[in-house]
């Protein structure tokens, strides 16, 4: 039984949940909430699954409903939620002299995929310098802005441009700023180290891990399937974007028509590094046009690299999806990118993914309709955002009703997880069939 329970692929959703109770209860703390009383249990579980699971969807205003001390409990849980508790949890035993035993490196690579085990080591490491360093860059290059163009005094400065480094680096899309990030409009030096940050992140760590190795040591080994994938998906994905909220938003009087030149071309290249995983927003999310809200969609529904701080199914599992449908439209055997064949199991796990997502999405926009009276359009647009784990919204999660607010949570928590490592730990203890019943071929289309 306890073996079980230490499986794997059942540590994670279990780590998951127990540090979202452990952040409901601080915030639930009267010390949390900016007033007399405390928070209510609903809004502090929202709030705490949001923050774990690097969403950034808020049904309170955080700096207005949230005290100093509530908004550090914010900061800190969505610190663990993107560093990774499987992560943490390894290199506490590799400084408790525990050594780094098989069942260390599985459970790790549950939370960070794609990551040969014999190199386990050192991308933990990786993981714990590139955080500190892009955090602690990221959190002076804003701290000096706001202290030297916007006039706050250090501890204010250095208090906002730490949380929203924070923040960007994990992809959680809170914060100090009731209106997110819409005053920082047309500042280029504010904004373009913030989505550098998340580029950055969104990447994955197998990707950077790639990158540093390169860059430090060199080598003549070509470059992994999965990286390519992810660095071209990745700009496809940025420039698609950048394109349509431009074109669509052009004129629009309530997001870029009043801007110039520079505002539009910085908003649109903003609104499409947001959308794929992190949640700020420059723009009016509820006045963007149909046309731009359909592309985000997809572009939240994708999301970043695997093993990293972003959400979605992933830049590789839909690649690997038209990979397939554009070698099974074209007639050849294999599907095959860059010279390499991809494998029928990653096949397979890629549309395991896509459809458990789609159907999750799916169920949880059906229930949110059923208990509200608002639009498909700002429904489906609320569970992708929350499944997906990016923290946009068109302006309706604080006005829904708890079990609306339930379901978000679910979706929330599930798309952190994984579908495929959600599935894995409900069907633990189930070995593969040794059957193999004969072929028939149904007809398909």
């Amino acid at each position: 039984m306890l073996s079980n329970v230490t499986h794997p692929t059942r540590l994670v959703p279990i780590a998951f949940m127990a540090a979202i109770a452990i952040g409901t209860a601080l915030l639930m703390l009267p010390l949390s909430h900016e007033g007399p009383g405390h928070a209510p249990f609903l809004t502090a579980l929202f709030t705490a699954t949001s923050a774990v699971c690097v969403t950034g969807l808020i049904v309170v205003d955080t700096p207005v409903y949230w005290s100093t001390f509530g908004q550090v409990v914010i900061l800190a849980l969505f610190q663990i939620g993107g560093f990774g508790i499987m992560a943490a949890a390894t290199l506490l035993g590799l400084l408790a002299g525990r050594g780094f035993r098989l069942k260390d490196r599985l459970r790790t690579q549950v939370e960070r995929s794609f990551f040969d085990m014999v190199d386990a080591r050192s991308v933990l490491r990786l993981i714990l310098l590139v955080t500190i360093a892009v955090e602690a860059a990221l959190a002076l290059a804003l701290t000096l802005r706001l202290r030297f163009s916007y006039d706050q005094d250090w501890p204010v400065a250095a208090w906002h441009g730490f949380f929203h480094a924070v923040s960007a680096f994990n992809n959680a899309g809170f914060s100090t700023y009731s209106d997110s990030l819409m005053g920082f409009q047309n500042d280029w030096l504010f904004l373009t180290p913030i989505m550098l940050a998340i580029v950055l992140s969104s990447l994955g760590f197998p990707v950077i891990h790639e990158l540093q190795s390169r860059s430090t040591a060199g080598s003549d080994r070509p470059w992994t399937l999965h990286t390519k994938i992810t660095l071209l998906g990745t700009a496809i994905l940025l420039i698609v974007g950048f394109a349509t909220v431009l074109a669509v938003e052009w004129h629009n009087p309530d997001t870029l028509g009043p801007m110039g030149l520079g505002g539009k071309l910085l908003n649109s290249a903003f609104q499409s590094v947001t959308t794929r995983t992190t949640g700020f927003n420059t723009l009016d999310i509820g006045a963007l046009h149909d046309e731009t809200l359909a592309v985000t969609y997809l572009l939240m529904f994708i999301g970043g690299g695997s093993a990293g701080t972003a959400g979605g199914i992933k830049i590789t599992t839909f690649f690997v999806l038209a990979i397939v449908v554009w070698s099974e439209a074209r007639g050849e055997r294999d599907a095959a990118l860059f010279g390499r064949r991809i494998g029928t199991s990653i096949e397979r796990q890629a549309l395991t993914v896509v459809l458990l997502s789609l159907a999750l999405v799916s169920l949880g926009t059906m229930v949110i309709l059923a208990v509200t009276d608002y639009p498909l359009v700002a429904v489906l647009f609320e569970t992708i955002s929350a499944f997906a784990t990016v923290g946009l919204s068109t302006g309706i999660t604080g006005q829904l009703p708890p079990v609306a607010e339930l379901v978000l949570i679910v979706l929330m928590l599930i798309g952190r997880v994984g579908t495929i490592t959600i599935a894995t730990a409900l069907a633990l203890g189930r070995g593969r069939s040794a059957l193999h019943y004969p072929e028939e071929r149904p007809i398909v289309g």
